[in-house]
């Protein structure tokens, strides 16, 4: 259960940010990767069909591959902290004074008095010893601990929902004009998204959009180059 604020009216966004940097990242992904596959084709001048097979097929393969990496790379993160905790739990039933003394000096580095670290440290560890040593020497906790499924889920879903938009952008240019409207449709969904992922971490709102709005520009111009100098699919 997460620990209580005096502000419940006005969390912290840092509770947040397990699940809005996975968002982040497959909506991002989705759009550009995505945007820049239909450009890259389109410049190499392929037909509307392969373009509207190629965006489909990026659609499908990334949001599998987004789902598949995070929830492997997030398990990895959740097993090291399973295997941290697990140590924890055998030092402090094997050296429980030595780990009461590691709790105290910790306290003490945080600037509590030598008498007052060794008090809060045998209270703390009285009621919750392995939660004290979890939270105050490994630095993990409720709001920070790893969950792949979520992750797994939320970047797949964010990725195709983003990558939707360059692709149904394309579907819809007319002949001829592919490039132009994907590059604008695709510029104003960066925006779109850098202003909301600021908004829900209260981030600064311009750095953060013009952050994913130019990265996101940068990799479409270089995907288009390639399709332009090889006129070939890539």
């Amino acid at each position: 259960m997460p620990a209580s604020t005096a502000h419940p009216d006005d969390p912290h966004y840092l509770l947040r940010s397990g699940w809005l940097r996975a968002a982040v990242l497959g909506a991002n992904d989705g759009i550009v990767s995505v945007a820049s596959l239909i450009v890259g084709v389109a410049a190499a001048g392929s037909s509307s069909d392969a373009i509207a097979i190629a965006g489909l097929a990026a659609l499908t393969a990334g949001a599998m591959s987004m789902a598949a990496g995070e929830y492997v790379s997030v398990s990895s993160q959740s097993d090291t902290e399973r295997a941290d905790i697990a140590r924890e739990r055998e030092a402090l039933a094997a050296t429980p004074e030595a780990e009461l003394e590691e709790l105290a000096a910790i306290y003490r580095e945080r600037g509590l008095s030598a008498e007052t670290a060794r008090l809060v440290a045998a209270e703390l560890t009285a009621k919750d010893a392995l939660g004290a040593h979890v939270r105050d020497e490994l630095g993990l906790s409720e709001a920070h601990a790893a969950r792949p499924l979520q992750a797994a889920f939320v970047s797949a879903a964010t990725f195709s929902a983003a990558a939707a938009v360059p692709l149904l952008a394309a579907l819809a240019a007319p002949a001829g004009s592919v490039i132009p409207v994907v590059l604008i449709v695709t510029l104003v969904a960066l925006a779109v998204l850098g202003a909301l992922g600021a908004r829900a971490g209260a981030a600064p709102l311009l750095r953060a959009t013009l952050r994913v709005v130019f990265w996101g520009a940068f990799a479409m111009a270089v995907t288009a180059g390639v399709g332009l100098l090889f006129g070939v699919s890539v």
